[in-house]
């Protein structure tokens, strides 16, 4: 058992409820840093308050109070490949979320086409054998504030995304211990956010019996060396590596084996962008085939720098980022100063697992003064690479074009 499992298994088994009881998620004052940050949207709507009144998180930004929808400054990223937990992005489907929980009482149920029902609590969870993962959780709609016309939807800059090492059990031990019976087809997911009218559907996601069962998709309840927040899952959550968030089911405490397809609304109609090259249409294009958002796509930014920032004309200019592959490796990370007619390449930095976040370094010289466009691509180890196109499509999900700032040389 790694240290960092002990410490996590010290803090659960020995802690008691006290220490992990969850405080309370709604603050008495929303706004309290009573200040305002522009996220530069094309489309405007760029505004947004800036609060540190959540428990457990830093300074963030808040698009929405309930359900929470927080997100980090971007600079965060700058900081280390590992985003740290208060600055973890909140995003939330129903304003019924948990606002405490007492893993005391807390009990996954494992049912349905099963030889066994189970019903485990944290503590024999927290026995059983784990592992630890570095993986990216992004949103599917990351960074939908950028798409030009805009779209309807929740109004993520580029922050919307995270990179943890996350400690939990391999969900295949679980479904091993409860037995999938013959004819199995799906495995579905649910937690405790329940839907808040009679009418409207629980939020459940399912995965292939195959990819449920991969040793790499876990039930997760340490992030970073300490518990998951409240507000990011606690007291466990699932953890899909190389996939969109939307199957990180949080506050997980309902797993299903179904032996038939699964026509819950999330899963048939929810989260779901045009079946057409890098999923991309233009403004009113019709007749084309949707698809669920399941993969993540490589994405990669410049961190140290931001738009309209000045630099010495002539001079070399250290730029790094991150970058990340989607659900395999970077492979490497490239820049243009001429709209990507040509391209030269970067340091990478250490990797910290093929699902994760990878720094990347560079020296850039801005030939003369004015106003120069970098850009910034990824290729991921099974050789794609993100277009230079703009992707767009009405729904606002999984943008994964080409990022360019414009700097300055003076």
């Amino acid at each position: 058992m790694s240290e960092m499992n002990e410490g996590i298994s010290r803090r659960w088994l020995m802690g008691g409820a006290a220490l992990l009881a969850a405080p309370a998620i709604l603050p008495r004052r929303v706004w309290a840093d009573e200040s305002v940050v522009d996220l530069q949207s094309p489309s405007g709507n760029s505004l947004r308050q800036v609060s540190s009144a959540y428990p457990e998180k830093g300074s963030m930004i808040v698009h929405r109070t309930r359900p929470a929808w927080l997100e980090p400054r971007f600079e965060v990223f700058d900081k280390g490949v590992f985003t740290p937990n208060d600055q973890h992005y909140v995003s939330w489907h129903y304003n019924t979320f948990p606002t405490e929980v007492d893993p005391d009482k807390f009990t996954l149920a494992v049912r349905g086409h099963v030889n066994k029902t189970l019903s485990l609590s944290m503590k024999e969870l927290l026995a059983m054998p784990r592992i630890d993962l570095a993986a990216v959780s992004q949103c599917a709609g990351n960074s939908r504030l950028y798409f030009e016309p805009g779209v309807a939807g929740a109004p993520w800059a580029n922050g919307s995304m995270a990179n943890a090492m996350w400690t939990g059990v391999p969900l295949r031990h679980v479904l091993d211990m409860a037995g999938i019976k013959s004819g199995a087809q799906v495995i579905r997911f649910a937690g405790m956010d329940d839907p808040p009218v009679d009418d409207a559907p629980r939020f459940m996601k399912s995965l292939s019996i195959d990819h449920a069962r991969d040793g790499e998709v876990m039930l997760a309840f340490g992030m970073n060396g300490e518990q998951l927040p409240l507000l990011n899952g606690f007291p466990l959550r699932l953890v899909v590596p190389g996939w969109v968030a939307t199957y990180w089911i949080k506050a997980l405490n309902d797993i299903e084996v179904l032996d038939q397809p699964d026509t819950n609304y999330w899963t048939a109609k929810g989260y779901r962008f045009p079946n057409v090259p890098d999923h991309t249409v233009v403004p009113g294009q019709t007749g084309y085939e949707l698809v669920s958002c399941t993969k993540l796509f490589p994405r990669s930014f410049v961190t140290n720098l931001k738009e309209g920032d000045k630099v010495v004309a002539g001079k070399a200019t250290r730029l790094r980022g991150i970058a990340f592959g989607g659900d395999c490796g970077v492979a490497k990370v490239e820049l243009s100063l001429d709209g990507g007619k040509s391209w030269q390449g970067t340091r990478l930095g250490k990797d910290e697992g093929k699902y994760g976040f990878r720094r990347w370094e560079s020296e850039l010289t801005l030939p003369g003064a004015g106003q120069h466009a970098v850009s910034v691509r990824c290729t991921n180890s099974k050789g794609e690479a993100q277009p230079l196109k703009i992707t767009w499509n009405p729904q606002g999900y999984m943008r994964f074009n080409v990022e360019t700032i414009r700097l300055t040389a003076a």
